[in-house]
């Protein structure tokens, strides 16, 4: 059977729930495996025929293990399926959840060589209460400032499981 691999580098974890989700979902399509970049750098991707790649953003950028791992594997990259997915909470805008139109996909993709077979961007969570107090109130600022929830007692998921759903079907014909 032939090998996947799933890597995600998440901040507050909802990156890797999608993750996950995409992993349950594709479980019959090849033999994949689940892990964080950190764990990723332990391994050799020409051992693997598709590698999926998911991502958060926090404060405006990707965690710097993501671009480590990129820049040491670009050309395993692009010498296997790869795909890419951003979550962020601007994609929870119309007008900021496309690989045209998401400011952190065009800039990403602006500074590495890596080019993979599918992008997708999908809209992610602010979870108030499990943030650190600086954090929180960060958090709030900006989603003040971007009209998004301010409410600190509460939880808000922007993910709509439809275009993950999506995204698994390109994995699956990928």
């Amino acid at each position: 059977m032939k090998n996947g691999l799933i890597i995600y580098s998440s901040t507050d974890g909802h990156t890797k729930t999608i993750a996950e989700y995409i992993f349950h979902n594709l479980k019959n399509d090849m033999n994949y495996k689940v892990v964080s970049i950190q764990e990723a750098s332990d391994l050799h991707l020409y051992n693997f025929n598709k590698v999926i790649i998911g991502a958060s953003i926090r404060y405006g950028k990707y965690q710097d293990e993501l671009y480590h791992f990129i820049n040491n594997n670009f050309k395993e990259l692009n010498n296997t399926k790869s795909f890419f997915f951003s979550v962020n909470a601007v994609a929870r805008k119309s007008n900021k959840n496309s690989i045209n139109s998401n400011p952190y996909i065009l800039k990403f993709f602006s500074k590495n060589l890596w080019k993979p077979d599918n992008i997708a961007v999908f809209a992610g969570k602010i979870d108030y209460k499990k943030y650190r107090f600086l954090d929180k109130h960060i958090i709030r600022f900006i989603m003040w400032l971007t009209k998004g929830p301010t409410n600190l007692s509460k939880s808000y998921e922007f993910t709509n499981w439809k275009d993950v759903d999506k995204f698994i079907k390109i994995l699956f014909k990928g």
